[in-house]
């Protein structure tokens, strides 16, 4: 049986196995579908204390890894696709395979939200994408127009880096300014490749029948108008929903999936706690992920020190 499992390998999670580790907890960190998390699909890292020249965000991550196994943190790739809170020892089911642990670090993150159209399920991964950085220099899209969708510093930093590739960024935002913080929409707005289109919204991607994007139906919020734009790749970068599906019924959520915390990172169930993006619908960055990631192995530390 684990002493702690640590469901997760993002900024939260690999902290809370440095953390952990170091403790001589031996932690079992599990990946899930997306090791190291979202912050491997950034190109360049600038507000991550320590690093003034900024850094690659997969190599930001590697290096949390590193550093964790250093200290005896384990690292098992695989799906988490079943959890058993009901009871201690707590239960998690990894690709079909059971593991026990006396106690639990939820560390899920969360993932890209969609714009919810039919057509652009169907066109995903065949035009549609959620991540620049990994799709970005395909040929499908080189030298082609583009369209990012959002008006957050993600949606600024995808359509900056498009324009290495594109022959021109549209950038549709359902408002009419940036709510990106003031450097990013500076950077975006200076840039000569990058076209804003305001107070929009996509209604349908195109074009499902030749199976592939050809181009968006947007429509003017304020006058109703609609109108075509030609494009190869629509990339969607309009926030993200807490990773949180495989706890509801067993864990406290807000409205929205966030998990609830009660007293620093304990959740409504006693020896599982939480950290990162999961439960932060707030600052959701990674330096304050991963300071709750420390947070939570700290007090997972000593949980497991009162049952001794």
């Amino acid at each position: 049986m684990e002493q702690v499992v640590i469901i997760g390998t993002g900024c939260a999670g690999l902290t809370a196995a440095l953390y952990t580790a170091r403790a001589n907890l031996k932690p079992l960190v599990l990946t899930g579908t997306m090791p190291g998390g979202l912050l491997t699909t950034t190109s360049i890292v600038e507000n991550f204390p320590g690093f003034p020249e900024g850094i690659d965000g997969y190599e930001l991550m590697t290096r949390l890894q590193k550093q964790a196994e250093r200290f005896g943190a384990r690292i098992q790739y695989g799906t988490v696709d079943g959890v058993d809170l009901s009871k201690r020892p707590f239960t998690i089911s990894v690709e079909g395979e059971p593991i026990t642990a006396q106690s639990v670090i939820i560390a899920t993150g969360a993932g890209h939200k969609h714009l919810g159209l039919e057509s652009e399920d169907k066109l995903e991964k065949k035009g549609v994408t959620y991540c620049a950085t990994c799709d970005g220099a395909l040929p499908m899209f080189r030298n082609q127009p583009l369209v990012v969708v959002g008006g957050g510093d993600s949606a600024c930093e995808e359509a900056n880096y498009l324009t290495r590739f594109a022959s021109v960024v549209y950038l549709i935002h359902r408002r009419d300014t940036l709510r990106a913080s003031k450097v990013m929409a500076e950077r975006v707005l200076a840039n000569p490749k990058v076209k804003p289109i305001w107070d929009s919204a996509i209604t349908e991607v195109l074009d499902v029948s030749k199976d592939k994007v050809t181009g968006v139906r947007i429509q003017n919020l304020k006058t109703k108008a609609e109108s075509v734009l030609d494009c190869a790749g629509v990339f969607v970068a309009i926030g993200h929903a807490p990773n949180t599906q495989l706890f509801k019924g067993m864990i406290e959520m807000d409205e929205a999936g966030y998990v609830a915390r009660k007293h620093g990172s304990q959740t409504n169930i006693e020896g599982v706690f939480v950290a990162g993006d999961c439960a932060d619908h707030v600052y959701r960055q990674a330096i304050t992920a991963a300071g709750m990631g420390c947070a939570a192995a700290i007090d997972c530390e000593r949980y497991l020190g009162s049952l001794a």
